[in-house]
């Protein structure tokens, strides 16, 4: 992005981190090489854009999804040795246990991650009150429609699950988009770009990696055609396009 704007590398900061959550905005993060000061101690009145990519760590989507995938793995063997064969189209065990006896687990951490982001876009504005603030969603990690077959064999994951967390994540981001609106900020859509690009799709045309990648990019996380796709609708955003 800072290359396709022209801006020279001492214009621009980068305070990025795997593993951030909102906490880690506005207070140090721990990390295996040594701690990072609040990233948002990178913002002054002289900061003239800011995109920010959080919420999804808020959430623990990737502990969600192995959590999916295991307890699929787990059904499709306990459903295979009762005879049956396979799982039912239907089957969803890891949305039942999400959702036991009426709460929805993960719809109440969409709910607090949108409240967090809600205050974090607060006091960007007033430690950036010049700044356009873009808010950048997330690709989708699962099939964007249809049942996804190809996620049961590559990720384990239960044919119900795959619509799961699918809702799951929209419901993220139109929390994003909603929260990102209120404050006056832009929404960068970032799933439409991504559809039929999920970590159930063929190695050389998927933006996101599955739990085993095949590339550097970590578990469950956009590898170098998916960093491009996002960065190519954050640069649409920024230069007024849709």
């Amino acid at each position: 992005m800072a290359g396709a704007l022209g801006l020279a590398r001492a214009d621009f900061r980068d305070v990025s981190c795997s593993g951030a959550t909102t906490a880690d905005l506005t207070a140090p993060q721990p990390t295996s090489d040594g701690t990072n000061p609040a990233q948002l101690d990178a913002l002054s009145a002289r900061t003239r854009l800011v995109t920010l990519g959080i919420g999804g760590n808020d959430v623990g989507f990737i502990q969600v999804l192995t959590r999916c995938v295991q307890q699929g793995v787990l059904h499709s063997l306990g459903m295979s040795g009762s005879g049956s064969g396979s799982a039912a189209p239907g089957d969803a065990p890891c949305a039942d246990s999400y959702t036991a006896a009426g709460r929805d687990e993960l719809r109440q951490r969409v709910s607090l991650a949108g409240h967090r982001l809600e205050s974090a876009l607060e006091q960007i504005r007033l430690r950036a009150p010049h700044a356009r603030v873009l808010v950048v969603g997330y690709p989708a990690l699962v099939p964007a429609t249809g049942n996804g077959a190809a996620c049961t064999g590559l990720l384990g994951l239960a044919s119900g699950d795959v619509a799961f967390l699918r809702s799951r994540e929209q419901q993220l981001n139109d929390e994003l988009r909603r929260r990102a609106e209120a404050a006056g900020a832009r929404y960068v859509d970032t799933w439409t770009p991504s559809r039929g690009h999920d970590a159930c799709t063929a190695a050389a045309v998927r933006w996101v990696e599955p739990l085993i990648p095949a590339t550097d990019a970590a578990p469950v996380h956009p590898n170098e055609r998916g960093e491009r796709g996002m960065a190519d609708a954050v640069l649409r955003a920024v230069r007024g396009s849709s």
